[in-house]
């Protein structure tokens, strides 16, 4: 069993009369590689000074190893945990080796020189930060990234067991920034460094961290994997924006693609609820068509990473959604049954049908029977994409015979809710 290197055990902080984090409760774990997100202002530096000791709650405790961290002495703690603040200010011309020498402070008494041992410290701090070559050089000589790896050496040089960082690449080109991450990251996977960071950037906390916390307004809103928190409801909640989240061609976290505001349909509704049955991608184009006539649009069930459920999530729609290649699971049926009950229209695209979607007929023959409009389009005829022995075809006609609207393609959809209107 993992053991618990820090606790943070309901933490309230504020600065003067300005409440900004509010019964925070976590542990991290020794070893753990933990991320910290949320939207500005969401509390995530004063997390951080809070766990650092440079800002003490007024209600809560944070323990260091089974230690108060507020009860230990600074350089107590220094010699645990070391902190890599977001803005770095060198104002004078010291050597990278002395500044990185700094780091040994916490273990020299007030009138020893450093050892042969502190020197050999410092050489491996600035080697696995991959700044010994600047050893020599002044700091103030230094570009962005390169003062951001002696930062980073002077902590090693601590020996922390835990390090804080706040948002170490913020100001540096993408190639600083994946180089430091990765440095940070090697550290935590050989070393077994715990690692605590926060990140601006959901792509590189998405696939750098183990586990993330996700802060909305002081509180944690989410806790967990970054498969768990990078979903495209909770961003759309906590930050206000829609976004797409596909799982990454390599190392398959999820990566998140900003959608504009500009490329989307106009955020008001003038028509009826109308509810989808797609699948297979077969949907994609008439979620886009109904989105832009301003209808109240949901759908399901759609397969995550499917077309359709690519442009429904574009599009900010309503989706139940299944595990990709995956058959519909009686929590999909449900979901996807509320759906239907509250639409005034129900569209079946041109799906195909295999043993795991077969729901989605019975579904729609229910929904028949209770008096909804019900429009089959049948722009694909039932027999090219019946994949279930003849069971489909049965329950198509059977649908059928309820006294559906049959209609040849999309387009004649599209008009015949345009024909009749805001009426269902």
């Amino acid at each position: 069993m993992a053991q618990v290197h820090l606790q943070i055990q309901g933490i309230s902080c504020s600065y003067g009369a300005e409440p900004i984090l509010n019964d925070l409760q976590f542990s991290v774990q020794k070893g753990e590689l933990l991320g910290i997100i949320g939207p500005n202002g969401s509390g995530k530096t004063t997390l951080l000074k809070a766990m650092g000791r440079t800002l003490k709650p007024h209600l809560g405790r944070v323990f260091l190893a089974d230690q108060d961290i507020y009860r230990l002495k600074a350089p107590e703690v220094a010699r645990q945990m070391a902190v890599v603040p977001q803005e770095n200010h060198f104002d004078f011309p010291f050597t990278v080796g002395e500044i990185v020498m700094m780091g040994r402070t916490p273990h020299l008494g007030r009138f020893q020189r450093e050892s042969q041992y502190d020197r050999r410290v410092v050489e491996e701090a600035l080697t696995v930060t991959n700044s010994f070559h600047l050893v020599n050089r002044r700091i103030t000589e230094l570009s962005g990234g390169e003062k951001q790896r002696i930062a980073i050496a002077r902590a090693l040089a601590q020996e922390p067991d835990v390090i804080l960082l706040d948002e170490p690449t913020a100001f540096l080109d993408i190639n600083h920034q994946t180089e430091i991450l990765d440095i940070i990251r090697r550290l935590n996977s050989d070393c077994g460094l715990t690692v605590i960071m926060v990140l601006h950037d959901l792509n590189l906390a998405s696939e750098y961290c183990d586990k993330l916390i996700l802060l909305n307004k002081g509180r944690i809103y989410a806790l967990g994997s970054p498969t768990e928190i990078i979903t495209s409801e909770n961003i759309k909640t906590v930050y206000g924006s829609r976004v797409l989240i596909r799982p990454h061609p390599i190392h398959g976290r999820p990566q998140v693609t900003l959608l504009s505001r500009a490329n989307l349909p106009a955020n008001t509704v003038a028509g009826p609820r109308i509810h989808v049955v797609g699948g297979g991608g077969m949907a994609a184009s008439l979620l886009w068509e109904l989105a832009q006539a301003n209808y109240q649009v949901t759908a399901g069930v759609l397969n995550i990473g499917d077309s359709d459920w690519e442009e429904a999530k574009i599009l900010g729609i309503d989706t139940v959604e299944a595990a990709p290649f995956s058959p519909v699971t009686a929590k999909n049926c449900r979901s996807n049954l509320d759906y239907i009950k509250k639409a005034q229209w129900v569209i079946l695209a041109p799906i195909p049908f295999g043993e795991g979607n077969m729901y989605n007929l019975t579904a729609l023959q229910t929904a028949a029977r209770r008096g909804q409009r019900v429009i089959v389009i049948e722009r694909i005829p039932i027999q090219e994409r019946d994949y279930t022995d003849g069971k489909g075809l049965l329950e198509y006609k059977r649908l059928l015979d309820l006294g559906v609207i049959r209609v040849a393609d999309e387009e004649e959809a599209l008009k015949l809710l345009a024909k009749e209107g805001q009426s269902p």
